[in-house]
Formats: structure tokens, sequence, C-alpha cells
């Protein structure tokens, strides 16, 4: 049976939703595309209509999961600068909802071995994110580039650490260091010292 265009697009797009969060929740190599589908409403033989291969799903996936967070820091960066980061990005609710959350802190041992188109669109992502925090950053600060990428690094590893880890109070004490981590890179991009002080 043939289904008309729209409807070919609303399912993919359903496809994609589902593959981005349980791959983020789950990992890519645990999360099967029959599972997948059966989530989807779909069978397995009406996956390949839409993508060549889990290779394919992976790559569009990871982009919408990405744009997601990119939108996401957006509007938190909207809202009340890094401070409203901080406390979006390294909450419990984010550490303990890995399906809705930054794909790059669930997914970046398995991106890393994904092919290169993949790990390149990865790339083209991770340096609108380093953008948007460096526009956070004042004028005068020197590589704010690299401030920036550092920040997000501080978080995505937070945030990864915090979710190792079995107990809950040591998880906590983690994002708790990883937020204050992030403040002592801004507050040195600006020429203050750790302390606070000039």
């Amino acid at each position: 049976m043939r289904y008309e265009k729209g409807r070919k697009d609303v399912s993919r797009r359903r496809i994609t939703e589902i593959a981005a969060e349980r791959f983020r929740r789950d990992g890519i190599a645990a999360s099967g595309l029959a599972g997948i589908m059966t989530e989807a409403g779909l069978t397995n033989g009406a996956f390949y209509p839409h993508f060549r291969s889990k290779a394919d799903l992976v790559r569009e996936s990871l982009g919408t999961a990405l744009e997601d967070q990119a939108n996401l820091l957006e509007r938190a960066l909207a809202a009340g600068g890094l401070e409203a980061v901080l406390a979006a990005y390294l909450s419990a609710e984010h550490r303990d909802n890995p399906g809705r959350g930054c794909a790059s802190a669930a997914l970046l041992p398995e991106v890393a071995r994904q092919p290169e188109e993949t790990r390149a669109l990865f790339a083209e992502q991770l340096e609108g994110v380093v953008a948007q925090f460096a526009q956070t950053l004042p004028p005068r600060t020197p590589d704010p580039q690299g401030v920036a990428l550092a920040i997000y690094a501080v978080l995505i590893g937070a945030l990864q650490l915090a979710r190792a880890v079995p107990s809950k109070a040591q998880s906590d004490r983690i994002l708790a260091a990883g937020a204050e981590a992030a403040r002592v890179l801004a507050r040195a991009a600006q020429g203050v010292s750790p302390a606070g002080g000039g």
C-alpha cells in the first residue's frame, strides 16, 4: 500500500524522535531497530523506506537531539545567562532523564565510534553550541571560543560523572562542583580571581 508524502514524513519524524530518545536513554548499541519501530507503531519492514541503515537513523536522530539541545540552551541563556544554564544543565532532573537531555553527555563515547559523516555533523553542532556560550562572555574575553568550549566540556563531564555514581549525595556533589568550576572559568575569562576578587 502506498501512502501520501505527508504521512511518510510524519512516520519518519516519529521514528527519528523515538530513536533520539532511546539512543540517549539506553545507548546506540543497546537500542535495536525492532524496539524503535514497535514504539513508533510501525513494522520492522517499514524502516527501510525511511532510512538506508541504522547508521543513517543514528545520524539524523543525533542531529535532531543536538538541535533540540541548542534551542534549550539558547532559551536558558536568554532567560538568565550562564547561571540559568548551570541551573538547568546540572540539575537532578537533567541527570535523571537522559532520554530527554543533552545528546553530547549521553552519547559521546558512542559518537566517537560512528562514521565520519556522523562525527562531522556532531562537530558542526558543537561549534554552534560553543558560539552560543561565547556570546555570553564579555567582549574583552581573550579567546572566548576556547573559554566557552572549556565551560561546555566541564558541564558535559560533570553530568556524565553524576550519572555514573550510585550515591545520590555524591552525584549531587559532582553537579555542584561542576557548576562552580564553570563559574570559575567564566570569572577567570572576565579577569576576576576565582575567589571573586578583582
